[in-house]
């Protein structure tokens, strides 16, 4: 494995989310949590609200970063 590289022995899935999902997921954390994330941090969130992953029995946790959002670009 080179340096930055991952392995595919690292990989176990890959799950697909479009942007609606994105959006929805970015919309939930500000409507629960009044946090402004950016969008791909709310990749693997969309990922759960789409059923693209399971979680049941599982716990999962979840970075949130909002360095890199435009507040005046906000897609609500």
């Amino acid at each position: 494995m080179g340096c930055g590289r991952m392995s595919e022995r690292s990989v176990d899935d890959i799950v697909p989310v479009n942007e609606e999902g994105i959006i929805a997921a970015m919309r939930t954390i500000w409507e629960a949590m009044k946090i402004i994330i950016e969008p791909s941090a709310a990749v693997p969130y969309a990922a759960i609200m789409q059923r693209n992953i399971d979680i049941v029995g599982k716990r999962v946790g979840i970075i949130l970063t909002g360095g890199n959002v435009d507040l005046d670009a906000l897609p609500w």
